[in-house]
């Protein structure tokens, strides 16, 4: 199994400079939980390919799909 490169995964600054976005929006969107990300400890980790979904399917859409 291939592992997966560290740079799959960005920071939150990482992921402004990729998105061409401002820091501050990028935390309303995380405090809204509307990234698909992970919290780790205080810092926010994503995964590019999960990003890149979210991107393609609309920034309104929520982290989180499950119909309830």
């Amino acid at each position: 199994m291939a592992a997966k490169r560290s740079d799959d995964i960005m920071t939150m600054d990482e992921l402004a400079e990729y998105l061409k976005i401002s820091k501050s929006t990028l935390y309303k969107l995380a405090h809204a939980d509307k990234l698909p990300g992970q919290k780790i400890g205080k810092r926010r980790r994503f995964h590019k390919d999960a990003v890149d979904a979210w991107v393609k399917h609309g920034l309104d859409q929520p982290k989180d799909q499950k119909t309830e």
